[in-house]
């Protein structure tokens, strides 16, 4: 441990787990595999799990938090999953709780179910983020409809409809 990690431990006596979780921010800040740079000066992306905003920053970051909620599209619905915050780090598969939303449950009742996390305290000012995750899932998941077939305007073309 480094001496400037130390020092914080000491002085401002901060948890463990906080104290974690801001070096792993610092290590991951400026040069990750997820990070997305398009524009030299537009706003910097990241693609990694549990990102809902999909920005890199230490709000959003699924690396960086100990709390994260990830969003993603699975084969029999919509898969939200929340990393338990007092789990073991080598625990990987019990250090998650799933819960899935079936395809055809309907919109309310699918972001009820988001919503819920933040009910019960869970990062809560992820909130919009999971709520418009999940409804933009299930937008995609709609089918579309089927185009109505265009209606013939004019005399001069009725006329070569119904003569055909």
């Amino acid at each position: 441990m480094s001496t400037d990690l130390q020092w914080l431990l000491l002085r401002v006596r901060f948890p463990l787990y906080t104290v974690l979780t801001l070096s792993i921010d610092g290590l991951c800040r400026k040069n990750n595999s997820f990070i997305v740079k398009r524009v030299t000066e537009g706003p910097v992306f990241s693609k990694e799990p549990g990102n809902l905003r999909n920005l890199h920053s230490h709000k959003f970051s699924g690396l960086a938090n100990s709390k994260t909620i990830d969003v993603s599209d699975s084969a029999n619905g919509i898969k939200i999953t929340a990393r338990k915050p007092k789990a073991s780090p080598r625990a990987v598969a019990s250090s998650h709780a799933v819960t899935t939303i079936r395809a055809r449950s309907g919109g309310r009742r699918a972001l009820g179910i988001a919503a819920g996390n933040a009910k019960r305290g869970y990062r809560p000012d992820l909130r919009t983020a999971t709520l418009a995750r999940v409804s933009a899932l299930i937008a995609a998941q709609k089918e579309p409809k089927p185009t109505p077939p265009k209606k013939v305007r004019g005399k001069k073309a009725q006329r070569t409809v119904e003569a055909e």
